[in-house]
């Protein structure tokens, strides 16, 4: 049986297999230099979506705050991320997820540093996620 390696600038959808090639993560802005990202299979500017986005982040010693019109689910590979919405907190560590619910607010804060994969729940609406705000520790 013959496989085929996809090159690095191939991105298929609708194939039997759907394929997505390395990205480096970068900073979200360049003031932001304690949070990086890099968006897996889609990327949420795109509107609306039905599916779901799958992303890598990693926070240096600094706070993130958003909302979302959808699911965000969090799983930490390396360190340790705290989360905190509505009143409630949790402190995640490798292995560890926890998903805030949408229409809610989420503060994703990392004292050292936390490295995690994000998934977002579908956005079939297209509905806008705000109130961003980042700050260092």
């Amino acid at each position: 049986m013959a496989t085929t390696t996809p090159q690095p600038s191939t991105v298929t959808t609708g194939e039997a297999i759907d394929f997505w090639p390395v990205r480096s993560m970068k900073a979200m802005k360049d003031e932001w230099q304690g949070l990086s990202c890099r968006f897996i299979n889609s990327h949420p500017s795109v509107g609306r979506w039905d599916d779901f986005i799958l992303s890598e982040w990693e926070l240096h010693s600094c706070a993130w705050e958003d909302f979302h019109p959808h699911t965000e689910t969090n799983f930490v590979l390396e360190g340790e991320l705290h989360i905190e919405s509505d009143g409630k907190t949790v402190i995640l560590r490798p292995g560890d997820a926890a998903r805030v619910n949408p229409g809610r607010k989420g503060r994703y804060w990392a004292p050292v540093y936390a490295r995690m994969v994000t998934i977002y729940g579908p956005n079939p609406e297209g509905l806008e996620s705000h109130s961003f705000r980042y700050s260092e520790i």
